[in-house]
């Protein structure tokens, strides 16, 4: 089942240099800075944004991920609902994930918990 917005990417052109304006200009926490991983919100929120350094946003992609209890249970389940995912659960270096698209080709993503 899906449990909450886990976060929202916003694609930056330099990531170091959009913690800094979110940091000073919004009063944002930082709250990970590990590689492709950079993550600010303001103070208290359970939501992030993901500073994606990348150009462009995929086409489709909307940024925003979901939390889930069991990836591969939800993916199964969601899949046998007619969900069309557009990558199956896959594991990297920065973590494991699925993509999912609705009826207008908006992409989200699935994150374990």
């Amino acid at each position: 089942m899906i449990k909450s917005i886990l976060d929202v990417a916003v694609v930056v052109s330099n990531s170091n240099k959009a913690v800094e304006w979110y940091k000073e200009k919004l009063g944002f926490e930082i709250r990970s800075q590990e590689g492709h991983w950079v993550t600010v919100a303001p103070k208290g929120s359970d939501v992030v944004f993901h500073l994606c350094e990348t150009t462009p946003l995929e086409q489709g992609n909307t940024g925003i991920g979901l939390q889930v209890d069991d990836l591969d249970k939800v993916y199964e389940e969601l899949s046998g609902k007619g969900v069309e995912f557009t990558q199956k659960p896959k594991k990297t270096d920065w973590g494991t994930f699925a993509k999912f698209k609705d009826l207008d080709g908006n992409e989200f993503w699935l994150f374990p918990e």
